[in-house]
């Protein structure tokens, strides 16, 4: 029988095969995280029918003299700011299974209330309390599925992550394509599609119970006999699964015990990565979110009415899903850092071809290449930050470096509204372009490999 000690849970998880026991377990998590797409994304599709409703006005000027619109996605990761880091250090005190469970069912509520508001003001107050939830709750999944995954397939875990959660991008495109022109029962279909999101979160709620505790987790805070059931679990359902037992467990190097602090972020070796994550994040939620939050806006810009610029973001969006599953063929055979340096000139080189597109065709192709290249982006990022702290402060520090992309954001929203007005979109993706020389800098000169390395072993 295996033993509990932290260096031999670690063993146990790295030695489990990529099977569907442990595909099953990302899955269950990554469903959580597409209510965070879900909600994130419908700042951009539920704006037109906000406007068409009279919450939000066209041209007129609200919080800091900018759009409603604008004011809208500010206040959508002001919320997500304060959630990841204020919030996003308490995984690693309460677990990570009670924190995320409660993370969606703040959001749920939350929800549920802004899409029964009638003012503007009403609509921003109640998506800035949503963002705390979700905030947490993005840290988390994070967190957890770097801990699950054994490492020879942990860039692999992140990609079917992304490409769970990313199937809420083609959702809340298409329910808002049907919805937000009409008012089915007499409501407003912007409402529509927030409350479908808040349902969905519930019954996921349920789904994830039968997620057990991270091991790693139980085994850092000392709780060894807990995190040897919790393995032993998982072990038993593989071994049913594949019909052959497992390999012995090679211990590598194990972690030490007791709670983190937020200094520990700073101190070597983890400080040079602090701050370079700091930047990148900051740097890197521009082309993300600045495009992706402003399709159907900048396709508008092109030309296009409302009710076909929601047509072609669906049709954009539908690479979401699509992309993080052809990542999986290379995911862990390709230096992570690379991977991030890579989609960084995609998105910079596409971005700026797309603003002299003219024809609907051409658009709609350079927009799903933007698209390609932010989840390539976006699935490495995240495996990355996971990966470089030890468990003790995993969800303190990814929640600290992750605030940035949310504060960079809140700023983004304004100045991509700002360069929309007056540059058009040439002007939109020379911002985005600059922004990306910033990441292809900042990870490709001191960002450390870690491919193949357990967690501990990068954390050393």
């Amino acid at each position: 029988m295996a033993g509990n000690s932290a260096g031999e849970i670690t063993a146990r998880i790295d030695r489990l095969p990529a099977c569907w026991t442990v595909w099953r377990l990302v899955v269950l998590l990554s469903l959580g995280a597409f209510f965070e797409m879900y909600d994130l994304f419908q700042t951009a599709y539920v704006s037109p029918g906000l406007i068409s409703s009279g919450i939000f006005r066209v041209g007129a000027k609200g919080l800091f003299g900018l759009t409603d619109q604008a004011t809208f996605a500010a206040a959508t990761f002001a919320g997500l700011f304060a959630g990841t880091i204020l919030l996003g250090s308490v995984a690693d005190k309460f677990g990570r299974r009670t924190i995320f469970t409660y993370s969606m069912l703040w959001y749920t509520v939350a929800n549920v209330a802004m899409g029964v508001q009638h003012t503007n003001v009403g609509v921003d107050v109640w998506r800035f309390i949503s963002g705390l939830g979700i905030g947490v709750e993005i840290v988390t999944i994070d967190a957890y599925i770097s801990e699950f995954a054994p490492r020879r397939i942990r860039g692999r875990a992140f990609a079917l992550n992304q490409s769970v959660q990313f199937t809420a991008i083609p959702s809340v495109a298409l329910a808002s394509y049907l919805l937000v022109p009409r008012s089915p029962l007499g409501v407003t279909g912007w409402r529509w599609v927030v409350f479908l999101g808040a349902l969905g979160a519930i019954a996921v709620w349920f789904i994830r119970r039968k997620i057990p505790e991270s091991p790693r987790w139980l085994a850092q805070q000392g709780r060894f006999e807990e995190a040897g059931e919790a393995i032993a679990l998982i072990e038993a359902s593989v071994v049913a699964e594949t019909g052959k037992p497992l390999s012995e467990p090679l211990p590598g190097p194990a972690e030490l015990h007791g709670a983190g602090t937020f200094s520990e972020i700073w101190a070597p070796p983890y400080g040079g990565r602090t701050a370079m994550l700091v930047v990148f994040n900051f740097f890197q939620t521009i082309a993300f979110y600045g495009f992706g939050n402003w399709v159907p806006a900048i396709m508008a810009s092109k030309g296009a009415n409302i009710t076909n610029s929601l047509l072609y973001s669906t049709v954009i969006a539908v690479v979401y899903p699509v992309a993080p599953l052809l990542f999986m063929f290379f995911a862990d055979g390709y230096e992570r850092k690379w991977q991030i340096v890579t989609a960084a000139i995609g998105t910079a080189t596409f971005g700026l071809l797309f603003a002299r597109q003219t024809a609907t065709t051409s658009l709609i192709m350079f927009g799903m290449l933007i698209t390609f290249s932010n989840n390539l982006l976006s699935y490495s990022f995240h495996a990355y930050q996971a990966e470089l702290y030890p468990t003790r402060i995993r969800a303190r520090a990814i929640g600290f470096v992750y605030s940035w992309s949310r504060l960079s954001t809140m700023f983004t929203s304004f100045m991509i509204a700002f360069f929309l007005e007056n540059f058009g979109t040439r002007g939109v993706f020379a911002f985005i372009a600059g922004s990306m020389l910033v990441v292809i800098l900042s990870v490709g000169i001191f960002g450390p490999k870690t491919n193949n390395l357990s967690l501990e072993e990068i954390s050393h």
